[in-house]
């Protein structure tokens, strides 16, 4: 068999099977395995929303908290659950693989959700209630359900940052229509995502609020287990990327030789800088790195001086090469657009607790006898994904291709900006929803009513239809983007980087309203943020969110404009071809 025949044979982007032996191109990877990656996103984020979705009322309601510390515990929560990640990706990108974190932290998700089932279910571990109302949980029984959430949360650790950039491994980027394909993969991952987010918040929240919290968290558990079976059936089908070593013990070792060179010149001309001859770089699974220009104090670690040529094999404590350097190059390139998703984070993480409570003062009977759970206009979120992901792939981008001429029609970087703009209208509109129902209470002398006031729970739609236009741009941009944008051998790490955003945006909301219940609380006032909404005034949180989402979109401009775009040997190799075959 001749070479051109093994590589028609084979992918050429370092991927093998489960054995070890390089992948059969024509009978793995691509949109053949994808079904079973989608349909176990699917199920996982069913299982995950089904619980959290409705879960600041089950804090209320069944743990007796009230609901600034409910709406920050969910908040903590589930930034944990967005924190973890940066461990199951260092294990990923370092020893496992791809698919054996994913495959051993489904395990451990599925025992958090078998245990907060039973602390839902099962006498003694169930709070007791009165007249089915006031709960009085006891301190082992909330121990439960913090160790049960946890363990969620770091079960979540090992398959976030995996699947995205595992599901992307099955198209080989030196092959240009499974490169071309790669772009719609994030998009229909994120599609799979809300198709599970849909079923929860429309099912779920309902068997919750009306039937039982017990076979509300039961049925989340059962499908995380569906999830597992479905992955496990695609195993023949995987391509897996080897790993690589500890990405850490490579960054630590260029800033080290920089450090110890800072008095070394670097030169001019980079093709002097020290690099391998081989085709390959020195690091498994990554392609070569070109030389880029900032960042030229970290250039100090591979100059090559005397005494490195001296001593033969050098330490990569003392020399790095190029493709090293620009490893960390790539990673605090990354950094500020990084920072500029925290704030975004913030205000779709109000989806799950602000939004909720304001639902929960608003009218939400549809016809004389249904009611819609507060929790279950997420369901407007999920149908805005469901709608703008096959509008943006099929018709938008083919669109805006033949404008700009660009294959993903929109800069990864304009995508996200586009994102960032709609987030600030969400925050807007849901300020002007609560200066309409504010008006009412005060009209109608409703302060402490606990009826519903005598407005719909649909005016709610076109926030949450908001922050859904939002995600499609934005955090699908972001996933793609951080995948696209990092090292080879370091992409499960950067796909973790990308989701701390969504943590660091939890936690950030959190601090706001601790911040701003205790600022706005002073001097004998009410505050903005209380138990009863109806003499707060969650309004002015709305405006406070909508300001520094703009404060952070003029930041975001200035910080893509700096931003220089990752490029590869391949890259230049194929803009080289491109341009010959464009002269000829």
């Amino acid at each position: 068999m001749g070479k051109g025949e093994v590589e028609d044979r084979y992918t050429q982007d370092g991927t093998t099977d489960l054995k070890g032996n390089p992948c059969v191109k024509k009978e793995t990877g691509t949109w053949k395995a994808c079904p079973y990656i989608l349909g176990n996103e699917c199920c996982e984020r069913l299982a995950y929303y089904g619980m959290s979705t409705n879960l600041v009322m089950y804090m209320v309601t069944r743990m007796g908290e009230g609901v600034a510390t409910a709406a920050n515990n969910v908040t903590n929560w589930a930034g944990t659950c967005y924190i973890t990640p940066l461990i199951g990706a260092f294990l990923a990108d370092s020893y496992l693989g791809r698919y054996w974190t994913i495959s051993i932290f489904m395990m451990v998700y599925v025992l958090g959700l078998t245990l907060l089932t039973m602390t839902a279910s099962v006498n003694g571990l169930r709070p007791d209630c009165t007249n089915g109302i006031f709960c009085h949980p006891t301190q082992g029984q909330r121990t439960a359900v913090y160790a049960a959430l946890y363990l969620i949360a770091l079960g979540t650790g090992g398959i976030k940052p995996c699947v995205s950039s595992f599901g992307a491994d099955q198209f080989d980027e030196s092959d240009p229509i499974e490169k071309k394909s790669k772009s719609s993969f994030f998009n229909w991952f994120y599609f799979s995502i809300n198709i599970g987010a849909l079923i929860a918040a429309s099912v779920l929240v309902y068997i919750q609020t009306n039937v039982g919290w017990g076979w509300g968290f039961g049925i989340p558990a059962v499908c995380m287990a569906i999830a597992v079976v479905f992955f496990f059936w695609g195993t023949p089908l995987y391509r897996n990327q080897k790993p690589a070593g500890s990405p850490l013990t490579r960054i630590a070792q260029v800033l080290v030789a920089s450090v110890r060179k800072w008095k070394v010149h670097v030169p001019e001309d980079p093709s002097l800088l020290h690099e391998l001859t081989d085709k390959e770089s020195a690091i498994v699974g990554s392609r070569k790195m070109e030389h880029s220009s900032q960042f030229k104090f970290l250039d100090k670690a591979c100059v090559e001086t005397e005494e490195d040529k001296t001593v033969g094999l050098v330490s990569p404590w003392r020399l790095c090469t190029v493709t090293q350097v620009e490893e960390l190059k790539s990673i605090v390139r990354l950094l500020p657009l990084w920072a500029g998703g925290i704030i975004f984070s913030t205000v779709y993480g109000q989806m799950s607790t602000m939004f909720v409570l304001q639902g929960n003062t608003l009218d939400p009977h549809i016809g004389p006898h249904f009611k819609i759970p507060a929790a279950s206009l997420s369901i407007f979120d999920t149908l805005s994904v469901i709608v703008w992901v096959p509008f943006y792939d099929r018709i938008l981008v083919p669109l805006v291709r033949r404008i700009t001429g660009r294959e993903r029609g929109f800069t990864q970087l304009t995508r996200m900006g586009i994102g960032l703009v709609i987030s600030i209208f969400a925050m807007v509109a849901a300020g002007l929803l609560e200066v309409a129902r504010l008006h009412i209470i005060r009209r109608d002398n409703l302060y402490d009513s606990r009826d519903y006031i005598p407005m719909s729970i649909f005016w709610q739609v076109p926030q949450y239809f908001l922050v859904g236009a939002a995600e499609v741009f934005t955090f699908i941009g972001q996933l793609e983007f951080f995948y696209d944008q990092a090292p080879d051998a370091m992409r499960s790490m950067c796909s973790a980087l990308s989701l701390t955003t969504v943590s660091l945006g939890m936690y950030l909301s959190s601090l706001l309203v601790t911040i701003v219940t205790n600022i706005t609380a002073r001097n004998g006032k009410l505050g903005w943020i209380l138990d009863n909404l109806n003499r707060g005034h969650l309004d002015y949180f709305f405006w406070l969110l909508a300001i520094m989402s703009f404060v952070n979109f003029l930041l975001y401009l200035l910080i893509a404009k700096w931003y220089n775009y990752k490029k590869t040997t391949n890259d230049l190799e194929e803009t080289k071809l491109g341009d010959a075959y464009e002269k000829h």
